[in-house]
């Protein structure tokens, strides 16, 4: 007994601190600062691999971040890889640096980034970081600005013609979303010959609920802005319970957000759960698409709003599907982050674009 007893403690310490073999887990996720719960971008990446991993039988696991820093990303990864993670799934730009460093210090490891490439963060050089996505990872990106386009078309040709864009941090993903908005909002108005929009624009800076951007949303309801496109994360929960108070409309972000308020008219959404099941099935079938940059747009339904649980007046499905061809023929040109510097250089005229500071 004494030997056996010898033999489990020094089986024991021979495993990362506790970790045992019942507690490995193939697939893994790191979130983003906020939980699995949270109504977007985490929440529509962990339900991606909850589905793939029951359907298929394999173990899974989410480590989540105390703090948001490339350090702490990498102390979780390390966590993951010492659980037994064959995959790590990070969601959103900010791990593009983790995942940059994480690639090679884990090369038996694979990484799926959502909403970024692998850099070394180096912002500050004249020629931008490096970019480098090794064997083992892949970068996946979406056409935001066709997805905030559609959400600007639908709330102009519902009859909206007071609109404001709340986004979070003014990270490339959320301006996409916001530049989109604004030439979608355009495009529905030229169509209908209307003159005279309305746009509020502003970046609270953070992915947070805080009560200045939930007096900001109610400010905007009441000087008269009838639906805000709120696009960051918990921010929505802000500009959601400004809505509910004010009895104004909200359009969601990410994922579809109508089941968490009243006020949701529809979502901007992107493919998640989609996109991280079919990267799943490909390095599970030996096709991992290691070492790419891939876009995830219209043409690959990387973007939608989810039409069977939106809440418009008198934009039919038929309207949905005829702007959503244009997009997946490649008719409508988007201006984006990488066009353009700021949302006062996209060219209009029917809208005042009010940038708020």
């Amino acid at each position: 007994m004494k030997k056996f007893l010898t033999l489990m403690l020094v089986l024991a310490l021979a495993l990362p601190f506790g970790v045992f073999a019942a507690d490995t887990y193939e697939i893994a996720m790191v979130t983003d600062i906020g939980t699995i719960d949270d109504k977007s971008f985490n929440q529509g990446t962990w339900e991606g691999i909850v589905e793939f991993a029951e359907k298929n039988g394999k173990t899974y696991n989410y480590y989540q971040p105390t703090a948001q820093s490339t350090e702490v990303y990498l102390d979780m990864i390390e966590q993951a890889v010492n659980a037994g993670a064959k995959v790590v799934v990070t969601p959103g730009f900010l791990f593009e640096q983790p995942i940059f460093q994480a690639q090679d210090m884990y090369p038996d490891v694979h990484f799926i980034l959502l909403d970024g490439n692998p850099n070394d963060g180096d912002w500050g050089k004249a020629t931008g970081p490096e970019f480098r996505t090794e064997k083992n990872a892949v970068g996946i990106v979406y056409a935001e600005e066709q997805a905030g386009f559609l959400a600007g078309y639908a709330a102009v040709k519902d009859g909206y013609t007071k609109l404001g864009f709340m986004g979070g941090m003014a990270v490339p993903a959320v301006i996409r979303f916001g530049y989109g908005f604004v030439q979608g909002a355009e495009y529905a108005a030229k169509e209908m010959g209307i003159k005279d929009l309305q746009m509020n624009y502003h970046y609270t800076g953070g992915f947070e609920a805080t009560p200045e951007a939930q007096s900001l949303a109610a400010a905007w309801y009441a000087d008269g802005i009838e639906v805000i496109f709120a696009c960051g994360g918990a921010v929505g929960n802000s500009v959601m319970a400004a809505a509910e108070a004010a009895d104004a409309k909200v359009i969601g972000v990410d994922v579809d957000q109508s089941a968490q308020s009243k006020t949701v008219i529809t979502s901007a959404t992107k493919g998640l759960a989609p996109s991280v099941i079919q990267t799943l099935t490909e390095y599970y079938d030996g096709n991992f698409p290691g070492g790419q940059a891939l876009v995830m747009d219209a043409a690959s339904d990387g973007v939608a709003l989810p039409m069977a649980t939106s809440q418009f007046k008198t934009f039919t499905q038929a309207d949905y599907d005829a702007i959503f061809a244009k997009l997946v023929a490649h008719e409508i040109t988007l201006l984006k982050d990488t066009d353009i510097a700021s949302v006062t250089e996209i060219p209009v005229e029917t809208m005042t674009v009010n940038e708020v500071k």
